[in-house]
Order: structure tokens, then C-alpha cells, then sequence
């Protein structure tokens, strides 16, 4: 049913935008049209389109029979067209082709989009400590000739600031301290387990395929309360770089360039595998919320961080099990558990404005920032840069439509929140979010609230006008709150 509305919208579309010099386009082109499209369904179904589900035939094979069937089927037109003399134009059926092809690219991908939607909060677990591991080796300080040797080869790796920096820390002079400068887990796995209370890799991350094999590896090496360090070069540096690198005008040209090489493509369904086969995980490029995010991920707590140089070096604790190592997805679009009317726990969708991994770090950066006016966390490092431009214009809340679709939410509402916040407000608030469904726009921009508390008053506020004068009148009058706030007084999402 898809390909047949595909293509039926792919001729309509075609007649309508492409000059034509015949009076009756339609007229005239919509039987040769009915042949393409019953060849295009004959094809589809011996090259297998139609033989799986296309969520079960994964993205790039479901892709790659659309531009076969298309392909095949342009070129028997073409062939026929040719060598009948008919007269009709290749170039149309080419525009038609090329259309139905692009169509359902982008339907499929859309689809796959929300398919492969993640929701974080299913892997976000309280800490939980395994059976006691201790160390198994007595510390000792190690000779003086190792300590040097020892010192040489950090300063060659690291320079002498970092090596200082980290002997403030850590000690480096003892027997149970292991430097490693490796991007393999080989050198990992050699490790006896509990023989080292400190783990030092001087290798940096950019250059490691598997990150969180290898956090997973050390963490299982490491007894209870065990030290990681590691370090890595973050994108902003790599930006700067090129920027002061070339002159003005043409740096940010190659920096577009750049930013598209390393951060889009690694990051398409057809182009994601492919770029890690030929670069092998080589000068990748991390933010520092990715980083430290795969850290609690994988077990850890950053304990201390800091900046040398052109790389971002930290010392982690191991605080809990390594989780089994899954692949997860992080697409343009993520999905999340929330609460919605009488209870029911509903998938909210979203714009993706957060680097990966950034749903680990929610104590760490409440800790290190606090939160600011409206309840959002200050200077929030897991928002990325195209993520603040789509928040500040409210494009990452585009997908929100399809709840409105599907009746979970309506046009104006309470935020629709998850079960661990949910479970903070007070048990009145609880009993009345629960009675009407959740909306797109909140009471939040008719109050324009500054603290926690204020956003629970104005949600109780706007729900108890509900009860009292119906959602219908409630509704329109905070929508006209909401406008002026928006267009008069520069409301915005943040």
C-alpha cells in the first residue's frame, strides 16, 4: 500500500511541477504510467521487498531494493521508449524515478528514525555495589630506576604538565599502579584481575574503536573503589584548531566540511558502517559529555577532570558492575517514557538535542551546575550546539505531533513527565496530572515560572481551572497566554 501511494504521489507531483509542452499531461502520460507502476510492484516483489516487514529487513537492504527496483524499472521504460520511437519523454519517467526513489528514501528513513528511537531511561539503574573485591597485592613504592622509567615514558606520551598533574592524584610510584598506552584490548585482558588498584591508559580515546569494551574490560579488572584514568582530545579543541588554522571565510568552509566528514556521516544509517570500516575507529571525534557519559555507563564516577594542553584528562572511580555491553542506538530521534492520563505510561517523542550518553550524566551535572531559572539545569554540557538552536525555536519538539496523533497528548497541557519525576510532586498535583491528558504547550510559558515550586503552582493552577471551568474554555485562555508571552514577550524553550 505504501509504494502504491508513493507512486501514485510521485506522478501527480511530477505532472504538476515539471514544464510540459503537451496541453494534457495527465491524459497522456497516465497509462504508460499504469505500466510503470505495475512493472515497479512486479520487480519489488522479486527482489524480496515485500517478503519481511520492512522494519525487520533493517534500513540499508530496505533501501537498496527501492534504487534497484527503481533502477531496473527506469531502464526498461528507457529501453522500451528508444527503441518503440513512443512518444513520450525519458526525461519524464527519469523526474518520475528519481521522485518515487527520493519518496521513499525519506519515508523509510522516518520511519526507521523512530523505529530506532532509544529510550535512555530503560538503561538508567541506581548504583548498585557487586560482592567485595579487594586488592590482592600489598602496595609498595617501586625502584627508583622503574619510577624514572616509569616517568620517561608518561612525559613522552603525555608531556611533563600532565605527569605532574597525575602524581598529585594518584600514585605513581606504587607497584599497584598500571600504565598502559594502548588503543587493543589485549593489553586489557592480560591484566590479572585485582593485582592494580589504578589502571592508566595514556593512549587517547580518539584512536579506540570499542570504548565501552574497553571501560568494561578495566572496570572488571579493578577492585571495589579502583582508579581509571584516561584522556582525549574533545571536539572543541579540533574545532578551534582549524578555525585558527586557515584564514577567514575559508576555515569555516573547511570546518563545515569537517564537521559533516566526522560528525554526519558517522551518524547515517547508509554511511555509519562503511566510515568506521575505513577508519577503523581512528581520530574520532568525542565531546566531553559522550566521554564521561560511557564512563557512568560502563561503572564509573568521574572523580576529578582536568584540561592540559590540547587533552581532557580524568580519574575515574569504579563504583558498580559493567553492564552487558548492547548496542545502542542514538538517531535524530529518541523516544521516552512518560506518564500520561489515568496513569498510562506512553512513548514521548523527540528531537535528539543531547550528545550520546548524556541520559547517564543527569547527577553528575546537577552536582557540577546546579539548576537555574525554570528548572533547567545551569550551563547543561550535554545539550549540543544544533540541539540549543532546535530547543531555542522548539524544532526538537516537531515529533511531539504524532502524540498528538495518536490522542496521548493534546495542544495544551502539563509537560508530560517521567515516573522518577512524576514521583516527586506532591501527592495532590500526582491525583490531577492523571485526570487530563498532557500537552504540547505548557502552562509553563502563560506563568513563565523561576523555581520548582512556582512550575508545580502553575500546573496545579492551570489543572484546577480545568475542574473548575472545563478544558475547552481552560484551554483557549491560556493559549492566548501563551501567544503573547511567545510573540510579544520572546518566550522561548531552553
Amino acid at each position: 500500500m505504501r509504494d502504491i501511494v508513493n507512486l501514485t504521489i510521485s506522478f501527480f507531483l511530477v505532472m504538476w511541477i515539471t514544464p510540459l509542452h503537451t496541453p494534457e499531461p495527465v491524459a497522456k502520460y497516465y497509462m504508460p504510467y499504469l505500466g510503470y507502476c505495475l512493472l515497479w510492484i512486479i520487480v519489488a516483489i522479486l527482489v524480496g521487498r515485500y517478503k519481511l516487514p520492512i522494519k525487520y529487513q533493517g534500513y540499508v537492504p530496505s533501501v537498496y531494493k527501492v534504487f534497484n527496483t527503481t533502477l531496473f524499472v527506469y531502464a526498461v521504460a528507457f529501453s522500451f521508449i528508444y527503441f518503440t520511437q513512443a512518444n513520450y519523454s525519458v526525461l519524464v519517467f527519469l523526474i518520475i524515478s528519481l521522485c518515487v526513489f527520493g519518496c521513499s528514501f525519506i519515508m523509510q528513513t522516518l520511519y526507521f528514525a523512530f523505529l530506532y528511537a532509544s529510550d535512555p531511561e530503560d538503561d538508567v539503574h541506581p548504583i548498585e555495589k557487586r560482592e567485595p573485591k579487594s586488592l590482592i597485592t600489598t602496595p609498595e613504592e617501586i625502584s627508583e630506576e622503574a619510577f624514572k622509567s616509569r616517568k620517561e615514558a608518561m612525559v613522552k606520551w603525555m608531556g611533563e604538565r600532565a605527569f605532574r598533574y597525575l602524581g598529585k592524584k594518584v600514585g605513581l610510584n606504587l607497584n599497584t599502579t598500571k600504565v598502559l598506552a594502548t588503543t587493543s584490548n589485549f593489553n586489557i585482558e592480560e591484566i590479572t584481575p585485582y593485582q592494580y588498584d589504578v589502571i592508566i591508559n595514556v593512549r587517547s580515546l580518539n584512536n579506540i574503536r570499542g570504548i565501552n569494551k574497553m571501560f568494561s574490560k578495566v572496570n572488571e579488572k579493578l577492585p571495589d573503589n579502583g582508579i581509571f584514568v584516561g584522556c582525549f582530545k574533545q571536539k572543541s579543541v579540533t574545532k578551534r584548531e582549524i578555525l585558527f588554522k586557515y584564514p577567514a571565510g575559508i576555515n569555516w568552509i573547511v570546518y563545515s566540511f569537517y564537521y559533516f566528514v566526522k560528525r554526519i556521516i558517522p551518524k547515517l544509517f547508509l554511511t555509519k558502517r562503511l566510515y568506521y570500516d575505513i577508519t577503523k575507529g581512528k581520530r574520532r571525534v568525542l565531546s566531553k559529555t559522550e566521554v564521561f557519559g560511557r564512563l557512568y555507563y560502563c561503572g564509573f564516577e568521574i572523580l576529578n577532570e582536568k584540561k592540559i594542553d590540547r587533552y581532557t584528562y580524568f580519574i575515574a572511580r569504579r563504583v558498580k558492575e559493567p553492564p552487558m555491553i548492547k548496542k545502542r542506538r542514538y538517531g535524530p530521534i529518541i523516544s521516552l517514557n512518560r506518564v500520561g492520563k489515568n496513569g498510562r505510561v506512553f512513548k514521548f517523542y523527540k528531537m535528539r538535542t543531547m550528545y550520546p550518553y548524556s541520559e547517564f550524566l543527569q547527577e553528575y551535572v546537577y552536582k557540577k551546575c546546579g539548576l537555574q531559572e525554570g528548572g533547567k539545569f545551569t550551563h547543561d554540557i550535554r545539550v549540543s550546539t544544533i540541539g540549543r538552536f532546535m530547543r531555542k525555536y522548539w524544532i526538537d519538539e516537531l515529533p511531539m505531533f504524532i502524540n498528538l496523533f495518536k490522542g496521548d497528548m493534546k495542544l495544551v497541557g502539563v509537560r508530560p513527565l517521567s515516573k522518577h519525576y512524576f514521583s516527586l510532586y506532591c501527592t495532590e498535583l500526582q491525583e490531577l496530572r492523571t485526570k487530563f491528558k498532557p500537552g504540547l504547550l505548557p502552562p509553563f510559558y502563560a506563568d513563565m515560572p523561576k523555581t520548582l515550586d512556582e512550575i508545580q503552582q502553575s500546573e496545579l493552577n492551570y489543572l484546577k481551572m480545568c475542574q473548575k471551568r472545563g478544558v475547552f474554555v481552560t484551554d483557549v485562555v491560556y493559549i492566548w497566554k501563551i501567544f503573547v508571552n511567545i510573540v510579544f514577550k520572546k518566550a522561548r524553550s531552553h
